[in-house]
């Protein structure tokens, strides 16, 4: 009982063990409830020192967040980028490897081109330039397309950034909404895709055929266009098929584009001067009504031979122009100095870049040639053939294993064969392969003949 009545009380000790009472949790501050006595004094209490133990603290590292954005985890990693950079890793080990994979060619950059570069650099044009470009080299543009493509612009209708490509990123950035689709023929330029999901949009791929040359059907893609359907990616000559399409068929899908207000086009015409007769080039803003809802990207890495020098431009309506204009200006700002002069003197070189581009591409003819003559029947441009390999698969090398896709076969031929070549299915058709003929005709021999010599050695996997 006293044990309960003590409960929840606070029991008062004199300083030498005497109990002078308990304060009751419900009474006032100052009162207590009663005083408590008993029949033997309290035992005797005795105190021994604390034992302190000495405590190493543990610190524990503060996890870093490492987590990636939904946004970048569903891009995929280009596949072009990945075989030419094992290509690379290889020679440096000191194999000899034959790089077809990239789309770079293999020639110097003009000397008039380069001297203006150099000349640049020597009178101290080493400073920004205006966001959209120097308007030197926007005018030159200006007279270009008008010349050699037919389409009309103004200075403020053109936008030079670093590399074509960085214009097609700001033009599917600007005009896409998250859920937007973006309409894109395959086989496809591997990057397309990926611009389109970076936009929060989503990819719509339209499967071409080899039978047909790879063009888009104007059928097809009328089948497959819904009010979200915001753009169509032409690439006119195509990378990675070299296919060219004729005035007649792009007049057709522009037909079927007239008919949804909402649909734009972004035609990638880098390749537009790497062709050969009987295919001629025709730019889809220069078709009726088409010039309005078209975005026209160029740019002089290609025809020019001026990879490493990163300029590009996008030709336009203004009000798509000057939204990516904007996006541009928030990223990287203006284009080199030095490069834009470069490619002022590169525009002056003459129609379609005159003697010096005219011999390039004759000689991509003459290996695109020898190439068709080895493997197959093609006709087009850009300097790529993209070829089926698929007789190939479901057999098997010693020491390798079996070839199941484009891209055991591409791995085994840089195994076996030490020739870099780029897996179709990087280009959303497995079937084939491409091969970039951006190179020496005597490289481009050395490598087939080597190509040759590793498909001898495949075999019919064996039933178990």
């Amino acid at each position: 009982m006293a044990n309960s009545a003590l409960r929840g009380s606070a029991i008062i000790y004199h300083s030498r063990h005497q109990l002078v009472g308990v304060r009751s949790p419900s009474s006032d501050s100052d009162t207590f409830l009663k005083s408590l006595s008993f029949p033997s004094p309290l035992p005797n209490f005795s105190l021994k020192p604390l034992q302190m133990k000495r405590i190493t603290p543990v610190v524990r590292a503060m996890e870093v967040d490492i987590s990636l954005s939904p946004r970048v985890n569903s891009v995929k990693p280009s596949k072009t980028v990945a075989i030419s950079d094992q290509a690379t890793a290889l020679v440096q080990a000191g194999v000899p490897v034959i790089r077809l994979a990239a789309g770079e060619p293999d020639f110097d950059t003009p000397t008039v081109i380069a001297e203006a570069g150099m000349n640049a650099i020597r009178e101290g044009y080493t400073r920004y330039t205006p966001n959209a470009g120097t308007l030197e080299l926007r005018s030159a543009i200006c007279d270009k397309l008008k010349e050699e493509n037919g389409i009309s612009y103004t200075p403020d209708q053109i936008l030079v950034s670093n590399g074509a490509k960085q214009s097609v990123l700001q033009a599917v950035l600007a005009v896409c909404s998250p859920g937007d689709e973006v309409i894109i023929p395959g086989p496809f330029y591997v990057s397309y895709p990926e611009m389109a999901r970076l936009a929060d949009a989503t990819p719509v791929i339209l499967p071409t055929h080899i039978s047909e040359d790879f063009l888009l059907d104007p059928k097809l893609l009328e089948s497959k266009l819904s009010d979200k359907s915001r753009l169509l990616i032409i690439c006119n000559p195509s990378n990675p098929t070299g296919s060219v399409y004729p005035r007649k068929l792009l007049e057709q899908i522009a037909q079927v584009v007239a008919k949804h207000p909402r649909l734009l086009v972004l035609s990638d015409e880098i390749y537009e001067h790497i062709i050969y007769a009987p295919a001629t080039h025709t730019s889809f803003a220069s078709l009726p009504g088409m010039w309005e809802r078209t975005l026209t990207v160029n740019g002089f890495s290609k025809t020019f031979a001026m990879t490493g020098w990163r300029l590009g431009y996008l030709a336009g309506p203004k009000h798509f122009v000057v939204a990516c204009g904007k996006i541009q200006s928030q990223a990287t700002s203006g284009a080199s100095s030095i490069s834009q002069k470069a490619a002022v003197a590169a525009l002056g070189m003459g129609y379609a870049g005159g003697v010096a581009v005219a011999t390039m591409v004759k000689a991509f003819k003459e290996r695109r040639d020898y190439l068709v003559q080895t493997f197959g029947e093609l006709e087009g441009g850009a300097f790529y053939i993209f070829l089926d390999f698929s007789s190939y698969y479901g057999t098997e090398a010693e020491g390798f294993g079996m070839i199941k896709d484009s891209e055991s076969l591409c791995r085994y031929l840089l195994d076996k064969g030490q020739v870099a070549v780029v897996p179709g299915d990087a280009f959303g058709d497995d079937t084939c392969i491409r091969i970039s003929y951006a190179a020496s005709l005597s490289t481009i021999q050395a490598a087939a003949d080597s190509i040759k010599n590793a498909l001898l050695y495949l075999r019919r996997a064996v039933p178990v």
